[in-house]
């Protein structure tokens, strides 16, 4: 958290790394984070993919000894998007530049709910380097064996994005 809290403020640009073909469009999008909320124990990093802006994540500390990873997902008017506020606490240590955060109970429920089942075994992880960030989707126990990478240079920032939807400001 301290290492990302590091960058409040500053937005920079990514690129997938990772292939699978259900990320064809969005590879072909601007990838963009912006750390733009750092507050006690939270973090709120909106991630735009080309003019949308639907997508937050939210780092929360839980205590000493964990962390809590939600995805804010919203409407361009603003409403949640009924696949919202999923992710996982980590179940383990993890080191200081990489956290592991397992799919929650809420979120397998609320994927099963919204016939998302293979979605129950998702694993996602944030990486911190000294000029890269990434934010990781792995499901390796599934059918489907998804990975997903994006990794941003934290060597160059770029011009902050507008707000996400659903945030004040944003239009």
């Amino acid at each position: 958290m301290a290492r990302i809290a590091e960058h409040c403020g500053r937005a920079y640009e990514g690129e997938l790394v990772s292939s699978d073909d259900a990320d064809a469009d969005m590879a072909r999008e601007r990838l963009v984070m912006h750390v733009a909320e750092c507050g006690e124990g939270e973090i709120r990093i909106p991630f735009h993919v080309g003019d949308d802006r639907s997508r937050t994540w939210v780092l929360t500390i839980n205590g000493a000894d964990s962390l809590t990873l939600k995805h804010d997902h919203r409407h361009e008017d603003g409403s949640e998007d009924a696949v919202t506020q999923y992710g996982g606490t980590t179940a383990e240590v993890g080191t200081a530049t990489r956290q592991e955060f397992p799919a929650d109970d809420f979120s397998k429920a609320l994927f099963e709910r919204e016939g998302l089942n293979v979605s129950v075994a998702n694993t996602w992880a944030m990486e911190i380097h000294d000029e890269t960030f990434a934010y990781e989707l792995r499901r390796p126990e599934s059918a489907d064996g998804r990975f997903f990478r994006v990794e941003f240079d934290l060597s160059e920032e770029v011009e902050t994005p507008p707000p996400v939807w659903g945030s004040d400001g944003a239009n």
